[in-house]
């Protein structure tokens, strides 16, 4: 995931390079002698660009980063006011007559020896603070993923990942801790960057009331290195003693033989909770565990370790990993524990797309599966291969209680399509594609659990596409399922460890002879979710496709329209899933909130039906918004007053309460997706109000006059922000409002769902791209402002005007509201772009100024 600092730094940094580098800024440089200042900076510029593309490419998005590509990207706007200024003054035809003439040299001469001192000064700051790293490291980098990759296999880190994401099973280290079990437990905590976090999640469950109540005996030690037993055994005898009172601090040193009786009396006699902070080796497991026995009252040991190998082995070779926590994008924490400590649904936090796409309760797990209660098994081996192929079947959005309303129309259209047998010589690929948030997951989940299609293939396979993307890792899930659903379920069940470590030491040929055995002469649907980019694809494709039946289909689900195309090719059907309509909208809040789709209705309750709306309209007939937001509303009072506080303040309890934080987590997922070139134009619609059809022509031609595009290869610069706008609707960033009256493929006009305009709201103000003056609005603005936007409701007078905005450095300026003669001033410098098309009370008389604004490329009316 790129930072915004680092997308729009790029962007800046594309367009003052393009134009230092133009033909027309190098002579206008050679005219005004500054031609020696000019190559030097256009060159910084791009030596900078160079260290901004390492940056992305080894995800660097640290604080110090953040500062420094900031500082390079106002910088670069500088360097491009600059240059186009001189440029600008150049071309007036009287210029050089003036008798000031060498004067205004020399000033130009002192400025551009200030310009690139700042640069100088900026491009050194990335090599005295080591910044980014070169590109010598990326071979390291690329073997330190790989050994990850292999340890994620080897240990079962990719089982936990993917149960976390497609099944949202998850352990809490608490009821880790408490679980009724006699027997000593050890339990490993590991995380995938490091110590980060470890620690303060362990003391939580370590502090916590419960866990103290269970365990009267307590100790944390940090295991030290070189380990010392007789310190080791000094803390924790110090601890535990100091459970039962302080006098333990007093005492006299003890002999070696005290500690060790005292230490088995605690160990032997009470219920013990150790924590084993920092272990490094397995060799100093070795050393320490002999000083535990089993004494059958329930104690625990909690390992924390930065090594996902002395984790595993010191749970134990039967051990199990489940995701603990997700603290950040780069931090994940698994614990390490043995399997039978986990007997019982209450330690995995499990949804099934079975309860929450049907109202039957007497539901099978596997409705397609080839176990049912077959007599040749005895129970325990019926009880573990449903769990298996429960794990199988289930493999779909962890979204919690994600409803099918309003959906049966696509359902059935998508169940059709899987069912038609069209004699087609090649594997059918069916693509749903839409913005995040449709709950497309749970639609083929509803379709892959379909009893329509219960006896139509031979195999069932559900993957998400996990990124970063590793073809051997696809392969390896493909396999893994396919051997659980194989109708040699009880060899399986026996030998199901076993396989699992003959697949991990599989690489893709192997793996690809294994899936042909597995699916040679057998009907398979498999469901690949989440595609992000065509190159997974690519990759795939030609691995999968040569091995399946022509009967077979796959569907795929993506963000992209083009994605979606590009897999189902010239033989595949393309489905675009759409925001559900306003009543079904209604019927979805109801079933969360009030356990009864029919609950919200003008009969029942017309107030608290006229602020459903009000939510409804927010969250734009997006299915995950409005379950997230229904399942906040149902843990408080049902009363219209206290959803017309929801109302009043949904775009601050959007941002900032962590309970419905999973909808923009779900949406900014489309925004990092973004190239940084397209990440700035997105920023760049949240100029335009709320609601607002968008004219396609209209954002073409600001783009280009922003110089968000250049001409290309002899392709005009406003061709080239047209096909931006393509590239934003197929990508579910825009969202078709007009169609073209020249072609039904094409459309005039978009607008910006909701919560996607929150999103570029958010984004933009952070950067100081955007600022919207309006009622309420901010004043602590941090820095110039680039872009102006003016609302209707903002009442302000030019005293309040000019005390709010810096116009030298602003680039647009957009009007929607009443027009005010001190809205363009002599002080906007480096205006380019005008737009008043929104304005309402302009005379043309209020435009006799415009002449002054010298950089202006565009005006709209």
């Amino acid at each position: 995931m790129e930072a915004t600092a680092l997308s729009v730094g790029k962007s800046v940094l594309n367009g003052a390079l393009g134009y230092a580098k133009s033909a027309f800024a190098e002579e206008v440089a050679l005219q005004l002698g500054i031609q020696k200042d000019h190559t030097f900076v256009a060159d910084e510029l791009e030596m900078m660009r160079s260290f901004m593309m390492e940056a992305h490419e080894e995800r660097d998005n640290n604080k110090v980063v953040k500062t420094w590509v900031k500082q390079v990207r106002d910088t670069a706007y500088d360097v491009e006011d600059s240059l186009q200024d001189f440029a600008v003054r150049l071309k007036r035809p009287s210029w050089w007559r003036f008798p000031r003439t060498l004067l205004e040299r020399r000033r130009i001469a002192k400025q551009m020896k200030e310009l690139r001192a700042k640069v100088e000064d900026v491009s050194q700051r990335n090599v005295r603070y080591h910044l980014i790293k070169g590109s010598g490291s990326k071979v390291s980098t690329t073997a330190a993923e790989q050994s990850a990759l292999t340890a994620a296999t080897m240990f079962g880190i990719d089982d936990a990942r993917r149960a976390a994401k497609q099944d949202n099973q998850r352990v809490d280290l608490v009821q880790l801790i408490n679980k009724e079990d006699e027997d000593l437990q050890v339990i490993s905590v590991w995380g995938t960057s490091g110590d980060m976090g470890l620690t303060t999640i362990i003391r939580e469950a370590y502090d916590n009331p419960d866990v103290q109540i269970r365990f009267q005996s307590r100790a944390w030690v940090r295991v030290m290195h070189p380990f010392s037993p007789k310190d080791f055994v000094q803390s924790l005898v110090n601890q535990l003693h100091a459970t039962q009172g302080v006098e333990a601090l007093l005492e006299k040193e003890k002999t070696e033989q005290d500690l060790a009786k005292e230490f088995n009396g605690y160990v032997s006699g009470s219920r013990f909770l150790i924590v084993l902070n920092n272990l490094s080796t397995i060799e100093e497991w070795d050393q320490i565990k002999k000083c535990f026995p089993n004494n059958k009252k329930g104690s625990r040991i909690i390992v924390s370790s930065t090594q996902v190998e002395v984790a595993s082995l010191c749970a134990g070779q039967e051990s199990q990993a489940s995701e603990l926590n997700q603290l950040s994008v780069e931090q994940t924490l698994y614990a390490f524990y043995d399997k039978g400590s986990q007997n019982g649904e209450d330690l995995v936090k499990q949804v099934s797309i079975l309860d929450v796409a049907t109202t039957s309760t007497d539901n099978q797990i596997a409705p397609h599966g080839e176990i049912t209660d077959d007599q040749s098994m005895d129970a325990d081996e019926k009880k573990v291969a449903k769990k298996s192929l429960s794990r199988t079947r289930t493999r779909v959005s962890g979204l919690e209680e994600l409803q099918l309303i309003g959906r049966n129309r696509e359902i059935s259209k998508i169940i059709d399509l899987v069912s038609n047998s069209d004699n087609s010589q090649q594997v059918q690929v069916i693509s749903v594609w839409g913005m995040g948030g449709l709950g497309k997951t749970t639609l083929v989940g509803g379709v892959y659990q379909s009893p329509k299609l219960s006896d139509m293939f031979e195999k069932y396979v559900f993957i998400t596409i996990m990124r970063p993307f590793n073809l051997e890792e696809f392969l390896r899930s493909l396999a893994r399922q396919l051997h659980e659903e194989s109708s040699k379920k009880q060899e399986l069940l026996k030998n199901g460890n076993n396989n699992k470590k003959s697949l991990a030491l599989m690489d893709v040929d192997k793996l690809t002879e294994e899936l042909k055995r597995l699916l040679e002469k057998k009907s398979s649907l498999i469901v690949l979710d989440d595609f992000f980019e065509t190159s997974e694809w690519d990759l795939i494709k030609p691995k999968l496709l040569p091995l399946l039946e022509k009967t077979s289909r796959i569907i795929i689900t993506t963000r992209e329209e083009n994605i979606a195309y590009h897999c189902s090719g010239k033989h595949g059907v393309v489905c675009n899933l759409q925001v559900l309509e306003p009543d079904d909208a209604l019927c979805l809040l109801s079933e969360k909130v009030f356990d009864d789709a029919t609950y919200l209705n003008e009969q029942n309750n017309p107030e608290l039906v006229k602020e459903a709306k009000q939510i409804l309209k927010k969250c734009g007939g997006l299915p995950l918004a409005i379950v997230v937001i229904g399942g906040f509303l149902a843990n408080r009072p049902k009363n219209a007053e206290e959803w017309r506080q929801l109302n009043e303040n949904i775009n601050a309890e959007l941002e900032m309460n962590p309970k419905l934080g999973m909808i923009r987590t779900a949406l900014e997922k489309s925004y990092d997706g973004l190239p940084y070139h397209l990440k700035s134009c997105f920023l760049y619609l949240s100029i335009f109000p709320e609601d607002m059809n968008i004219s396609r022509r209209r954002l073409a031609c600001r783009w280009a006059a922003e110089g968000y595009s250049a001409e290309t290869h002899g392709k005009p610069a406003i061709e080239i922000a047209d096909d931006y706008f393509v590239e934003l609707k197929n990508r579910s960033m825009i969202l078709p409002s007009q169609q073209s009256v020249y072609s039904r493929k094409s459309i005039d006009s978009c607008k910006v769902h909701d919560l996607i305009r929150d999103i570029a709201i958010s984004k933009s103000r952070e950067e100081n791209l955007v600022f919207t003056l309006e009622e309420g609005c901010s004043m602590n603005i941090h820095g110039p402002i680039r872009h102006l936007a003016i609302s209707s409701n903002w009442n302000g007078d030019k005293i309040e005007f000019e005390g709010i905005v810096d116009m030298s450095r602003i680039r647009s300026l957009s009007v929607f509201g009443w027009w005010k003669p001190f809205f363009i001033s002599d002080k906007m410098r480096f205006l380019r772009v005008l737009d008043l098309e929104g304005t309402n009370g302009l005379q043309y008389h209020h435009l006799d100024q415009i002449w002054k604004l010298i950089h202006l490329k565009y005006l709209s009316l």
